[in-house]
């Protein structure tokens, strides 16, 4: 028998309740979210033999807790947020306090077998750290453009910046060498607006530079279909987080959003509907490959587009066909990256 014990996990304290198979609470705890802590914690799951963690999906929170469990040779699983919230609207006893949602992770973890694995952290989590912060600054970027562009219409409304040309080194010298004898408040502002937009361009080409590397290394395969960038691919290695998770191609396309929801009974079998569902971050990549598949004219896409309108879809649905059929390829090429790439295997669970 297995013991389950679910975690709900805050900045100072972790919180965790063991249920038995039948989901009966044996006990619970809680610990400092310290090493120390952890430790105190591992030893007080010795009393149940076999045990498993079910951690509440909130990386930030249980990355630390997650790792130092994995590194002590315990098996973890992530549950999501909503299967926890979903646990604790079901169960019998009302409220929420820290035992509550410990014991909701716990009976979610029990009622789905097939939960994704722990892992030590390994390459793809640095691809998806520099992905994301890559994200964030273009974000930032894009925000100091639009006020960039504001103070200069001020200054002078006959002054044409190029669309996207503030991305450009050559279009932000010549503002800023234009800008170099104006004076004024705004003029000021503007000028420490765009070293600030030139900074971020050096910082987000350079990022671009090292994950073409990572990834090159980790995923030729995936880099190989056509319409798969290294941003693209970037994000698909980062968010796939190791293709050994999924057990076959269609839980990797749930994992995607590509899978389409079942919505039909009685007469109207076979019915579904748009997935809004999955990795969002995903479901963008594959959307990305696709149009430019599509639009480009580059491998099986813009034919598999033309062949769908001809049967009466239109482009949005055809699209979101490709999108599924991406998602298989994407699938094949993970896979053969894990065999072929020693850096893509798995990292063990379990501490040597």
């Amino acid at each position: 028998m297995v013991v389950m014990i679910g975690a709900d996990s805050h900045k100072a304290t972790h919180t965790v309740v063991a249920v038995d198979e039948l989901g009966r609470v044996l006990a619970s705890k809680q610990v400092r979210a310290t090493s120390e802590g952890h430790l105190l914690l591992t030893q007080w799951a010795a009393q149940f033999g076999e045990v498993m963690f079910a951690l509440e999906d909130c990386r930030h929170l249980t990355r630390r807790l997650e790792a130092d469990l994995l590194r002590a040779g315990h098996r973890v699983v992530r549950v999501p947020t909503r299967l926890m919230a979903q646990a604790r609207r079901s169960a019998r006893e009302p409220g929420k306090s820290d035992p509550i949602d410990a014991e909701a992770v716990a009976h979610a973890a029990l009622r789905y077998p097939d939960l994704p694995r722990a892992e030590l952290d390994g390459p793809a989590r640095e691809v998806k750290l520099l992905s994301d912060y890559r994200r964030d600054l273009v974000n930032q970027r894009t925000r100091i453009a639009a006020q960039v562009r504001w103070h200069l219409h001020e200054i002078d409304p006959t002054l044409a910046v190029p669309s996207r040309g503030l991305r450009r080194k050559t279009v932000v010298t010549q503002l800023q060498a234009r800008l170099a004898t104006t004076t004024g408040v705004v003029a000021r502002l503007a000028r420490n607006l765009l070293d600030r937009c030139a900074d971020l361009n050096q910082q987000i080409a350079a990022l671009e530079v090292e994950l073409r590397d990572l990834v090159r290394e980790l995923a030729p395969s995936l880099l190989a279909i056509p319409g798969c960038g290294v941003l693209s691919a970037a994000a698909i290695v980062g968010e796939t987080a190791g293709v050994h998770r999924f057990r076959s191609r269609a839980a990797f396309a749930r994992f995607t959003g590509t899978a389409p929801v079942p919505v039909w009974s009685g007469a109207s079998a076979g019915k579904v509907r748009l997935n809004r569902g999955g990795n969002r971050a995903m479901n963008c990549a594959l959307h990305n490959i696709a149009i430019t598949q599509s639009r480009r004219g580059v491998g099986a896409g813009s034919a598999y587009i033309t062949k769908q309108t001809s049967r009466g879809k239109d482009t949005t649905a055809a699209l979101r066909l490709l999108r599924r059929r991406l998602s298989d390829t994407v699938f094949t090429a993970l896979r053969l990256d894990q065999i072929t790439t020693p850096k893509a295997q798995p990292t063990l669970q379990r501490a040597a």
